[in-house]
């Protein structure tokens, strides 16, 4: 499992020219998800005050998160993907879809909690701008792609839905899975910064 709590950092881009894209639309895409991620992390905490009611479930407790942990095993929240500093063995294209593949299981798992929780407004508004930075990324990842091949998509939210028994197990779910969207996202915005500063030392 992820570790529920801040993210480990990751290391600045090497810089190998073959990463590179050298592509005005690519570099557009690379800036409108970085303002799409910072859009998204800054509304996790109103979504979260929106959502949760619990004042156990707390979203920048690292501490309390991590007691957490075997909860999320129990209701089947995966961990998200793991993002890293491009090599040669991690690759442009495998960064892309790792992002692509998290944001779509953190789309999925929280439309299977927003049926459950009373008030949807601010989850709602979070979705969608989930769905518009997926669509930035996977305009990147097209364009880098040696062979077009399907983003991976797991059945999460069926596998959550059919734990949610009780409004404490909504609860803690949406939480878990806005907390692990925030580490997530804070691996993103690296990421993408790391990827926005190499093609910048190319031109």
């Amino acid at each position: 499992m992820a570790s529920y709590g801040q993210s480990a950092p990751i290391l600045e881009y090497s810089g190998e020219a073959g990463q590179l894209v050298d592509d005005p639309e690519f570099n557009l895409s690379v800036e409108n998800s970085q303002s799409l991620i910072e859009k998204v992390l800054n509304a996790i905490p109103e979504t979260h005050t929106s959502c949760i009611h619990s004042e156990t479930l707390i979203l920048n407790s690292s501490s309390e998160n991590r007691k957490l942990q075997y909860l999320a095993i129990n209701l089947g929240i995966p961990s998200a993907p793991t993002l890293k500093a491009l090599t040669d063995n991690f690759t442009l294209e495998t960064c892309l879809r790792r992002m692509s593949e998290g944001l779509q299981m953190h789309q999925d798992l929280l439309r299977a909690v927003v049926q459950r929780l009373a008030n949807t407004e601010k989850i709602t508004a979070l979705l969608t701008d989930i769905r518009d930075l997926r669509i930035q990324i996977n305009r990147m990842l097209k364009a880098v792609q040696v062979a077009e091949s399907p983003v991976a998509v797991q059945p999460t939210a069926i596998s959550l839905a059919s734990h949610l028994t009780g409004d404490y197990e909504v609860q803690v779910a949406t939480h878990l899975t806005l907390v692990q969207l925030q580490s997530f996202g804070q691996d993103i915005v690296r990421s993408l910064r790391n990827i926005a500063q190499a093609n910048g030392e190319r031109d």
